[in-house]
């Protein structure tokens, strides 16, 4: 339709322009001496001929042009469908077949009456988009390092996105997962790591998840990579740990303690979260309380410690306070090291009481309000009586007329 216009356009003869407004008109610093001394007939008829030549000469080109833009267009695609984040949740029915534009609607119309594209889209009309289980059934394949640790991590998404096909996965499926963490690559097992960690939001693969437990402390306490450590806290933090894995965490608690005084502050909130969790389990607590740690753990409670951390310590001290104001944790008398975590906080030389009333005047509220409640729960502790420790007698820094 455009080029019969132009063509029209051009054929017009009252539309035509002038010969000097094309830039046609002979002049002599154009070198066209050939055209002096003709007459003025001739002259304009060999401008029609010259103008005829250029008009079908700038036709041709525009038509050119537009076969050149609608053969792009054609020729545009989408790009190759990969495991990359962006692809995982879009339509991918084989290997190097092309994804489908978020813009562009398929051609094949769902069976609700509405166009395929996202598997979330599709999923949310009750249809599965077999995702989730084709990167499953290419994790059983041998994969070098890379790629496995690539399909977890698209495994991973889709048990976020895909609520009802991960919902669909089998116990088989956990336990495939759960194989990973036994390669040697620590990528692969903090991708792994973090799958499961999306599975255990599903409730009925809890159990099958925490049959991994000590597999996944034995990971955290032996080797030293931090993501490696936030993962994998992560995963513990957000299951129920049954009883029979209380002797593996035993042996594990100075591993957690260091992780708690290392400078990496998302392994530290894993961190001390657990160990709060745990401090909450009367026959943990001990093991907790006689941990040994650095000389200067009391840095954890300054002031200039973010936030989000100062209120988990605080946190983890006031279980702790509670926990040996408990009656059955009075009943006996227990022993500490010198360089004890109950020394370091509770002990005659400790100066948390001065860190605490710093925190007092902290910016931020939760960290304000937290700081009180550890106070109150000390001054609790030396109203019950609680037996001091063997190695020296504890008192409070906050009884009435007392200057230290």
């Amino acid at each position: 339709m455009l080029v019969s216009w132009f063509l029209a356009h051009q054929s017009s003869g009252s539309r035509r322009p002038l010969p000097g407004a094309l830039g046609l008109a002979p002049t002599r610093a154009q070198g066209h001496t050939e055209d002096m001394g003709m007459s003025i007939p001739q002259y304009l008829g060999q401008m029609d001929i010259r103008k005829g030549v250029v008009g079908l000469a700038t036709g041709a080109g525009f038509i050119y042009l537009l076969y050149k833009a609608i053969k792009a267009g054609i020729k545009c695609q989408p790009p190759l469908c990969t495991a990359s984040p962006i692809c995982i949740a879009r339509e991918c029915a084989g290997p190097r077949e092309r994804a489908l534009p978020q813009e562009a609607p398929a051609p094949e119309a769902s069976s609700v009456g509405g166009p395929k594209g996202l598997a979330v889209e599709r999923e949310r009309h009750g249809r599965d988009s077999g995702e989730l289980r084709r990167l499953l059934n290419s994790l059983e394949y041998k994969q070098d390092e890379y790629a496995k640790s690539m399909i977890l991590h698209s495994i991973t998404r889709c048990v976020y996105l895909l609520e009802a096909e991960a919902s669909s996965c089998t116990a088989d499926d956990i336990s495939l997962v759960g194989s990973m963490l036994d390669e040697e690559d620590n990528s692969v097992k903090i991708q792994a790591l973090n799958t499961l960690k999306a599975f255990s939001g599903i409730r009925k693969f809890r159990l099958k998840i925490q049959e991994h437990t000590i597999k996944v402390l034995e990971l955290i306490s032996t080797i030293w990579d931090s993501e490696l450590h936030v993962a994998g806290l992560r995963l513990l933090n957000s299951l129920p740990l049954p009883d029979y894995v209380h002797p593996q965490l035993r042996r594990v608690m100075p591993a957690l303690m260091e992780i708690l005084q290392s400078n990496y502050i998302l392994a530290q909130v894993q961190a001390i979260r657990l160990l709060s969790y745990l401090a909450q389990k009367n026959d943990l607590l001990y093991d907790i309380l006689n941990c040994q740690v650095h000389s200067n753990f009391l840095n954890l409670f300054q002031s200039t410690q973010p936030g989000s951390l100062l209120f988990e310590v605080l946190v983890f001290a006031e279980r702790l306070s509670e926990g040996r104001n408990s009656p059955h944790y009075r009943a006996v008398k227990w022993h500490y090291n010198e360089q004890s975590l109950h020394e370091a906080l509770f002990g005659d030389e400790s100066r948390l009481a001065d860190r605490l009333l710093a925190l007092v005047i902290h910016p931020e509220e939760e960290v304000q309000i937290q700081a009180c409640k550890v106070i109150v729960s000390l001054q609790c502790s030396q109203d019950v009586g609680v037996r001091p420790s063997s190695c020296r007698p504890s008192h409070s820094y906050f009884n009435s007329g007392e200057n230290n």
